[in-house]
């Protein structure tokens, strides 16, 4: 694997990873923006400029922009996160050219406002078949809760009020503070001529204007309460508890990953054969989430609601008993042997490593390779996992449940 990186004269920074081995490349545009740089009155807006990027272009329509994307024979998407929007394709390394023009125009979309007020439809519809599937929400509902205030409690979808009043000016207002060539991340890995990438990079975004994009970080510890959601028409109960762990930008997050892997991954977990093999619940987990300047476990409990109280009581117990003792060397050797080769066989497919690429260089700035990956985790000790336990712990959670229910007995 081979890195390379330039920054064009307007701020724009191009990545690359190349593997000559490769026989296809991945590529795409990575934007520092997401739910966290909203205001409550555009809740959703980015993730609503998402879809409006694809709309069309001074250059080309919305047909013109499918149809070529279609052309391009390989894959294409787009997501939206908390503190990331990413449009990025997958091609054959002969169609680069193409795909980096397509790509590059379509970050500069007309928004047009017959476009707009068609796709807001789509996207309140989205809204409504998110808060009908199970768990119905329960994941945003309790960073909401959990993070009340921080920038981080904003749902990605935005709320039904925030996208219906949503016009197509204060998109236009959010745009031009946000996509700022100085706050995009060009990246590219698999067959890459870095050079020729440069040059094709330059002649799609090269004359896109600078301008200060900045971004409101601050720390704080979550709140510890339930909430109780009542949804009378499910047969399940669906339940999470939220703790404060540490951010992406900390080392001890390969620790969090691999305690997560111990204590809740979904097969050979302790919670895995505390309540899943023995039947007790559908599903029980922990995982383990990190943003720039917050983190969280996250545990994540689906079962009859007449077994949820006594359920999270033995998740209490599992993950009390794991702080009282420790993991053990067993157990922290199966953990990183899975992130081991999940790491390894990631580096066998270039999309999955333009993902690593992109989000890492959001988020801290820097470049990571797989072996980088690898050595750490194998240097991973019993000291680094269970000293995050000591420093976070799982005592007091926030607790959220979703279903039939109408109180919790903790």
């Amino acid at each position: 694997m081979n890195f390379q990186r330039t920054t064009l004269d307007n701020g724009l920074d191009i990545i690359a990873e190349s593997n000559e081995a490769a026989l296809s490349t991945s590529m795409g545009f990575f934007v520092k923006t997401g739910s966290r740089d909203e205001t409550d009155d555009v809740s959703g807006v980015s993730h609503f400029l998402e879809h409006m990027v694809f709309k069309g272009t001074e250059r080309r329509t919305a047909e013109d922009v499918n149809r070529e994307l279609d052309e391009l024979g390989g894959a294409s998407n787009a997501f939206t996160t908390e503190e990331a929007t990413a449009f990025y394709v997958k091609v054959l390394p002969e169609l680069q050219e193409r795909a980096i023009d397509l790509l590059g125009d379509i970050l500069r979309p007309a928004l047009r406002r017959e476009d707009f007020e068609t796709e807001k439809r789509v996207i309140l519809e989205e809204i409504r078949m998110y808060e009908d599937q199970p768990p119905f929400g329960v994941d945003e509902k309790s960073r909401e809760y959990f993070w009340r205030g921080h920038p981080l409690s904003r749902s990605v979808l935005g709320t039904r009020e925030s996208i219906g009043a949503l016009t197509s000016e204060a998109m236009r207002e959010y745009f031009d503070r946000r996509y700022s060539p100085t706050n995009v991340v060009f990246a590219a890995s698999g067959q890459v001529d870095f050079d020729q990438l440069v040059k094709w990079v330059d002649q799609a975004c090269g004359e896109w204007k600078p301008f200060e994009a900045s971004r409101q970080e601050w720390s704080m510890k979550g709140f510890r309460e339930t909430h109780i959601v009542k949804r009378e028409q499910t047969n399940q109960e669906y339940a999470l508890q939220l703790v404060d762990a540490p951010c992406s930008n900390d080392d001890e997050r390969y620790a969090c990953s691999a305690l997560s892997v111990i204590l809740g991954d979904d097969v050979g977990s302790r919670l895995f054969w505390e309540l899943v093999d023995s039947g007790r619940a559908d599903s029980a987990s922990l995982y383990f989430n990190s943003y720039s300047d917050l983190g969280c476990f996250v545990t994540s409990l689906a079962c009859r609601p007449e077994d949820v109280a006594s359920n999270l009581r033995a998740i209490r117990d599992v993950l009390a008993e794991a702080q009282r003792d420790g993991v053990t060397e067993q157990e922290l050797e199966r953990s990183r042997n899975k992130m081991l080769a999940s790491s390894a066989l990631s580096a066998e497919r270039p999309m999955t490593r333009l993902f690593a690429l992109g989000g890492e260089w959001l988020a801290t700035g820097n470049y990571r390779s797989v072996e980088d990956d690898l050595r750490i985790l194998r240097n991973l000790t019993l000291d680094d996992v269970n000293g995050v336990m000591k420093r976070y712990g799982f005592n007091d959670p926030f607790t959220i449940a979703v279903g039939p229910l109408d109180s919790l007995d903790l």
